[in-house]
């Protein structure tokens, strides 16, 4: 294991408001603060309803009859190139909805797809994503039990997307949200970071580099589970996936009307994703993670969490990283290796384009 180093880059700055916009850039899609206007501007403002207005990756959506509640997550899958150190984009499908509706407390059972496929697709190449996604939901213990498929002209499509929709089973007794971070709360990353974002940039050949990163996606499901055993009263649990660490942090520190403090020097980071962001000027706080969980729960509980994590397959590089403050600041504050600190902001717009 590793430190993160010291670096002051930010993320892109959003150059204008979104209605300034009036077509889809690619930095709608980064995860940060593009995304997140875009998400308010439009889609949450219409579809608005107490399941999309609690920002979860999740809705947790009451049955008739007694017995717990459903955990419904929507997710779609574009990255490029389709293959890449680590997984490729049918990997990614799977765990990436797996993954989110775990983030509820829930049991992930089922899974519909959606691919649409480009004219001139290779039929080999999409069966070895399809074969990919049946290990993938073998791994988690999910079926995928509907899809469909459709095709698009040659030059539309860019080869395969995939969206996918995961149903799964919460019991009464959890009451985890992104809302329900308290004062006092340990935070927790089950790895290294930046791993899924740098293995898919390398992948693309644009800038010459090589490197031995291979991405981290993963389905977490069993984890959450060890983790739920010991501490049932964990209060959020989130993936870190586009707009990494840090913006994954904000999102959180704003739903709950708290502050989060991180330190640099716990942060878990291998040399090859640092090497490679100080070279491309990333800051790795900001960089996708596919394979990462953030925990936050009761500081008595922390030391229990970690063994859990680090017992499992992959959690061997989990580290305590921060703690939660005081309520209504809703600023994430990173702590330097050099004792300073400097506060974390949402990425603004696109660093790594398509990369989930």
């Amino acid at each position: 294991m590793t430190k993160t180093p010291t670096i002051t880059f930010e993320g892109p700055v959003c150059p204008v408001p979104l209605r300034h916009n009036k077509s889809i850039v690619m930095g709608h899609g980064s995860g940060g603060k593009m995304t997140e206007d875009l998400i308010r501007q439009v889609f949450q403002k219409n579809f608005s309803n107490s399941f999309l207005d609690a920002g979860n990756d999740f809705a947790s959506v009451q049955m008739p009859g007694p017995g717990g509640h459903l955990s419904i997550s929507t997710d779609a899958h574009i990255v490029s190139p389709i293959f890449f150190p680590g997984g490729d984009i049918g990997k990614l499908a799977i765990c990436g909805t797996v993954n989110d509706m775990s983030m509820s407390g829930a049991i992930p059972l089922y899974l519909t797809a959606s691919f649409i496929l480009e004219e001139g697709l290779d039929i080999d190449i999409l069966e070895q994503v399809v074969i990919s996604m049946q290990e993938s939901a073998n791994e988690a213990g999910v079926l995928v039990i509907a899809g469909d498929t459709k095709v698009v002209e040659k030059g539309k499509g860019d080869g395969i997307f995939i969206s996918t929709t995961g149903i799964g089973w919460i019991s009464d007794d959890k009451v985890i949200g992104g809302e329900k971070a308290q004062p006092g709360d340990a935070v927790i990353i089950s790895g290294t970071i930046g791993d899924h974002g740098i293995a898919v940039l390398t992948a693309r050949g644009e800038f010459s580099l090589e490197s031995s990163v291979r991405s981290d996606v993963a389905p977490l499901n069993h984890m959450i589970a060890e983790i739920l055993k010991v501490a049932p009263d964990t209060h959020v649990l989130r993936d870190p996936t586009r707009g990494g660490l840090a913006t994954t942090l904000n999102e959180i520190a704003r739903q709950s009307k708290v502050g989060i403090i991180i330190h640099e020097e716990s942060i878990p980071i291998t040399n090859a994703v640092q090497s490679t962001c100080e070279l491309l000027g990333f800051d790795p706080l900001y960089v996708a993670n596919e394979g990462k969980l953030i925990v936050i729960a009761p500081d008595v509980r922390k030391n229990e969490i970690l063994e859990i994590i680090r017992n499992t397959k992959y959690g061997n590089h989990a580290a305590i990283i921060g703690e939660v403050v005081e309520r209504n600041s809703e600023k994430v504050i990173l702590k330097t290796q050099i004792g300073t600190s400097r506060i974390l902001d949402v990425m603004a717009g696109e660093m790594l384009p398509r990369i989930c």
